[in-house]
């Protein structure tokens, strides 16, 4: 009986790396157009404007050099970069959800083994890290330039403001999972990877926080009689 390719290739894949491309498929759809970047030839004009703007969240150095791989190109005002770095988050996010994924299969003889319940409890929250994000992106989208700053914009800022803090309670949760300092090498990476989540998660939320505002004063300034 002839067995096609893709049999055997689904063969030797399981059902949680299926959902995880599956769901890495959509969220890429979500980074789409919005984040098209321009060619520039002034790199470090676009530089600078990284570091000023990466300059006052809780991780500096780790935002400039998330962002630095987008220096040589156009980076359209802090919307666009509150979006390129929320699409940093997202893959990191998806990234470490695929590591865990990989961790939660080893360690299936082991069911009843702490490790094994925290690495599935970490899944979850990982889940749920990469689903907020996913929607925070989407929401961004539509608060193109140009909108009427009115109850319904900043209902929109509201949501992305709340799915990117969820975002991050998820993922200091799972960081949380892996108290003190003695720990197996497997236990110390996925710490350090769910960590890494958090902080660019924390970076993204800053530079919302900034984007968004400018818009909170100008909504005051209008309601004032």
């Amino acid at each position: 009986m002839k067995v096609t390719w893709l049999k055997i290739h689904m063969a030797y894949i399981n059902q949680p790396f299926i959902a995880t491309f599956f769901s890495i498929f959509l969220c890429v759809a979500a980074v789409d157009a919005s984040l098209a970047l321009h060619k520039t030839p002034n790199q470090n004009q676009t530089m600078a404007y990284i570091e000023s703007s990466c300059h006052g969240t809780r991780y500096p150095d780790l935002c400039i050099r998330c962002l630095a791989r987008f220096s040589n190109s156009t980076i359209d005002g802090p919307q666009h970069l509150a979006h390129l770095a929320l699409s940093v988050s997202l893959f990191r996010a998806l990234k470490t959800r695929v590591y865990l994924l990989k961790v939660a299969k080893e360690l299936e003889e082991f069911k009843s083994d702490r490790v094994y319940l925290t690495v599935q409890d970490c899944v979850t929250q990982l889940n749920d890290s990469v689903d907020q994000l996913c929607q925070a992106i989407k929401e961004l989208r539509r608060m193109n330039k140009g909108t009427i700053i009115d109850d319904n914009f900043l209902w929109h800022i509201s949501n992305v403001e709340t799915w990117v803090s969820t975002a991050l309670t998820d993922a200091s949760y799972c960081v949380q999972s892996f108290p003190g300092t003695r720990m197996s090498k497997r236990t110390a990476t996925i710490k350090v990877k769910a960590q890494n989540v958090a902080e660019v998660t924390s970076n993204a939320l800053n530079l919302f926080h900034r984007y968004a505002s400018s818009y909170h004063v100008a909504a005051g300034a209008s309601l004032k009689p």
